[in-house]
């Protein structure tokens, strides 16, 4: 198997596009999730949430996921609100999450997200270089406390 590929144990992605949402989901060499989002339009914040909570009922295992959040210029409350409510999950503590941003309108969401996540949640960080990113994504995982 070439080695940028997930094992056979990782979890299948279990996403399909769809018309009018605004964010894609790819599997990533470590096993977590890429997210890239182009919008945060009622309908791609819906779908996003379905997927999300769908995704967290049988997490079993620490992952590392990216949120490439560069395109968007802003998120409405609405959009925090649910983000809030995935982040609240209990299985949302085994995630280790990467968010980069191209603005301070989108950080300080992701910051408010985050200071409101309930302790022992999802471990997030924002950046705004991937690279940045990749190279917190990729120290090792240990149970969040």
């Amino acid at each position: 198997m070439p080695e940028n590929m997930p094992g056979p144990d990782v979890k299948p992605l279990n996403w399909r596009p769809a018309p009018g949402i605004g964010y894609t989901v790819i599997r990533r060499p470590d096993g977590g999730m890429q997210f890239t989002f182009t919008d945060v339009k009622p309908a791609t914040v819906k779908h996003w949430r379905d997927f999300s909570i769908q995704h967290l009922y049988d997490s079993d295992r620490l992952t590392r996921n990216l949120y490439d959040l560069r395109q968007l210029t802003d998120i409405p409350e609405e959009a925090i609100r649910v983000a809030l409510e995935v982040n609240s999950d209990p299985a949302a503590r085994n995630i280790r999450l990467a968010v980069v941003v191209a603005n301070e309108n989108v950080r300080q969401a992701i910051l408010k997200i985050e200071d409101l996540t309930p302790a022992g949640g999802v471990d997030t960080h924002v950046f705004t270089n991937m690279d940045e990113a990749e190279a917190w994504l990729s120290r090792p995982l240990e149970k969040l406390v």
